[in-house]
This record gives C-alpha cells, sequence and structure tokens, in this order.
C-alpha cells in the first residue's frame, strides 16, 4: 500500500522519527501509524480499483514542521552556559552593548529551556537522585544560570527588581539541591524571617557574635570545597566533553557542577541581600530628604492670634510683651536721627575726662623737657616713698621708735653708718 509519495514521504518520515525518539525519551506509549497519518495527513481522493491513497500535509503537519525548525533543549542549554562563560570572563565593562547583548540573548534562551523543561515535566518530586539519568542532571542548574545573568543587568532604575528576581532564581535552585540531597547546606532565610531574627539579637550581643563566627566558618568551609570540586573537575572535564567517560565519571561531573553552584549561590545570595538592604536604605533617606526639602519651601508661618484675644488686649493691656514692631536696628537709626544717641561705635567725651587728659599729658611734656619744678617734686616724692615703705601709719603702735619719737628704724640706721663712715 502506497501511503506517502515524494516530498511529503519525507517530511512525513522525519516527523515520525522524532515522534518515536520523544515517545522513547519521555516513557510514553508509541504512537499507531494510523493515528499519526489521520492527524497529520488529510486523505484527498481514492483511486478507483486500487489500493493507492494520496494525502496532503494537514495544518497541524506544518506546525510540526515548524516545531522541528526550534532549538533543542541541549542546544539551548549549551548556548546558555557558553554565553555566561563569555560574560564572566569578559574584559570589556559589564555595561557595555556588547555584553548587555549577551546577557539578553542568555536569559531568552534560558528562559525557553525552563519553559521546555516545564512542559517536559522532567524533574520529579517524585523522583530520588539516582533516578535522573547523569545526562540530564545538568538541567538542574538552568534556574542558577538564570540567577547569575540577571546579576548581569546594570539598568540602575530596576536594580532592585533584577536582585530580588536573581534571587529567587538561586533560592530555586538551592531548594531542588536540597530536595534531591546533592549536598549538605543549610538554605538561607527569607527576607521576613531574617529581620525578625535581626531586631529579635539586636538587644543581645552574645548571640550576634556567635552567628558572625559561624557564618565565618561555613564560608571558610566553603571555599574550602569549592577548590576541591574546581580540582575535580579540571580532570574529568576533558574526558566527559570529549565523550570518552563512562556513565559514572558523567554522572560524578555533573554532581560536582551541581555543588559549585550551590556555593555560589550561597554567596550571591549573601551579597544580595546586603545590596537589597542599602538601596531600601537609600531610597528611605531620599524620601526624607524629600520631605524635607518640601517642608523647607513652604512659606514662613505667621504668629497664630485670636481675634478675640488681640481685641481684649488692646482694652485691658496685653499681659506679656506684646510683638516687636521694628527691629534693633531701626529703633537705633531712630534714636540716632533724633539725637538722642551719639554715632554708633563713637564715645561720647566728658569735659572732666577732657581735663584729667589734658592735666596727664602736660605732665609728660614737662618731665620730658626737665622742668625745674617738676623734678624736684618728682624726687621729693621718691624720698618719701623711700622714708615711708607700704604700710606706714597703720603698724599699731608695733614699730620701733627713738625716744625722740617719730623717727624710723631706717632713718637710725642711716644716721649710724654716717657715723661710722667719719
Amino acid at each position: 500500500m502506497e501511503t506517502v509519495a515524494g516530498a511529503a514521504h519525507s517530511r512525513f518520515r522525519k516527523f515520525f522519527d522524532v515522534l518515536v525518539k520523544w515517545s522513547n525519551w519521555t516513557n510514553a506509549a508509541p504512537f499507531p501509524v494510523s493515528f499519526v497519518l489521520s492527524q497529520f495527513f488529510t486523505k484527498v481522493a481514492v483511486v478507483p480499483g486500487s489500493e493507492v491513497f494520496r494525502f496532503l500535509p494537514s495544518p497541524m503537519m506544518a506546525a510540526a514542521e515548524d516545531e522541528l525548525l526550534l532549538p533543542r533543549l541541549p542546544e539551548l542549554f549549551e548556548s546558555s552556559k557558553q554565553l555566561l562563560e563569555e560574560v564572566e570572563v569578559a574584559t570589556e565593562p559589564t555595561g557595555s552593548r556588547l555584553i548587555q547583548d549577551k546577557v539578553f540573548k542568555g536569559l531568552d534562551l534560558l528562559e525557553k529551556a525552563a519553559e521546555m523543561l516545564s512542559q517536559l515535566d522532567l524533574f520529579s518530586r517524585n523522583d530520588d537522585l539516582e533516578e535522573i539519568a547523569s545526562t540530564d542532571l545538568k538541567y538542574l542548574m538552568v534556574p542558577a544560570f538564570q540567577g547569575a545573568l540577571g546579576m548581569k543587568q546594570v539598568n540602575p532604575s530596576k536594580r532592585l527588581e533584577h536582585l530580588q528576581w536573581a534571587r529567587e532564581h538561586f533560592l530555586n535552585y538551592l531548594t531542588q539541591c536540597q530536595y534531591y540531597h546533592v549536598a549538605q547546606f543549610e538554605l538561607p532565610r527569607n527576607k521576613n524571617n531574617s529581620a525578625e531574627n535581626n531586631t529579635a539579637n539586636c538587644s543581645m550581643a552574645y548571640p550576634n557574635l556567635v552567628a558572625m563566627a559561624s557564618q565565618r566558618q561555613a564560608k571558610i568551609e566553603r571555599y574550602k570545597q569549592k577548590k576541591e570540586v574546581e580540582h575535580r573537575l579540571s580532570t574529568l572535564k576533558s574526558a566527559v566533553e570529549s565523550g570518552q567517560a563512562d556513565d559514572e565519571r558523567v554522572r560524578e561531573y555533573y554532581l560536582l557542577h551541581l555543588r559549585r553552584w550551590i556555593g555560589i549561590s550561597l554567596e550571591e545570595i549573601e551579597s544580595i541581600d546586603q545590596e537589597i538592604k542599602i538601596l531600601k536604605e537609600k531610597d528611605s533617606s531620599k524620601e526624607a530628604s524629600t520631605s524635607h526639602s518640601s517642608l523647607q519651601d513652604r512659606p514662613p508661618r505667621k504668629p497664630f492670634i485670636l481675634t478675640r484675644n488681640v481685641t481684649q488686649a488692646k482694652v485691658f493691656g496685653a499681659g506679656y510683651p506684646s510683638l516687636a514692631t521694628m527691629t534693633v536696628n531701626d529703633w537705633y537709626e531712630q534714636h540716632r536721627r533724633y539725637g538722642a544717641l551719639p554715632d554708633r561705635g563713637i564715645a561720647q567725651t566728658t569735659p572732666a575726662f577732657k581735663r584729667a587728659a589734658q592735666h596727664q599729658k602736660d605732665q609728660e611734656q614737662k618731665e620730658e623737657e626737665d622742668d625745674d619744678g617738676t623734678l624736684y617734686r618728682a624726687r621729693e616724692w621718691d624720698d618719701w616713698k623711700d622714708t615711708h615703705p607700704r604700710g606706714y601709719g597703720n603698724r599699731q603702735n608695733m614699730g620701733v621708735l627713738a625716744r625722740g619719737g617719730g623717727v624710723t628704724i631706717k632713718r637710725i640706721v642711716a644716721a649710724v653708718m654716717i657715723d661710722s663712715s667719719n
């Protein structure tokens, strides 16, 4: 029986082979040929007296041919992985057009791969890690790749959204790995739980120190594991990529990749939480500054005085100092114009002060000119100060006086010295 001829036969055969492979891949029952013919071809004529049937492609067949042109899941995964590696090792700035194009393209490919994984239902909650095929383990890293590329986006206005989106995908990857027991680790706390924990521990310094010490120890352990995993991956990479490794080594290779990305995801979530905290504080400070500037832009408020109180104060008096009607400078200028105050900064002098200053000036001038009377009075004053020390006349009869009275000890000593010299 002739079923299909020419180009229709080649198209059908290609599509039918894909259906058989897909049914084997997903463990589905194989499609019967009659069902395929009825679904993807349309019978248009029957030759009388013969069992030859002619079929033309149906619209479903055309749609199936379009599906054949789409990239497959392994191609999507490998292309996105290559783009991520190129972005991480690139020397150009992350905000350059070339890098951002690669980031957007990689995110698009990973989005298609995630949709395909969801449609195929490749990973089930009812399966264990041992039940997943070795070649399918790598598809568990799709959420981690999405988070890593999402962190590379540099739009400042959407930075907070990108960080939250990347954190969600990293956490999704860690949740899957913890469910399948890929490695032993602790899931990061949610933002609400971490905020409550910080609030509870703020009043106690000792729990904070313990938490900081445990975090430091966990980072050290992750670093050691990362170095060990990278060393093991470098030894298995060439054999796996060349296809010479057996299934056991292939499985170990992809499990090591999963553990490596577990450490990367934990570190990225820590940095994301810190950056989100900084961005939120920055937004709150901007809002506070905006509200403060709006308050400063308002005109100054006038004193609120009730009309009843004003009227009552006019009759009975204010009872407190009334509001100022002029400034101090205005009051000073007004009094200065009327002559009630001297000029600003100039002290008013009196006649007595002028006379005393003139007398002092004359005395200094006479001393400089060696006036006889002035010199005589100055010498007499010096002699009197020599014979009358400080406190003279207030000795309460305690001084030693000569019998003649009125002669001080100093004068007696001077007389004795004169006699001895003679």
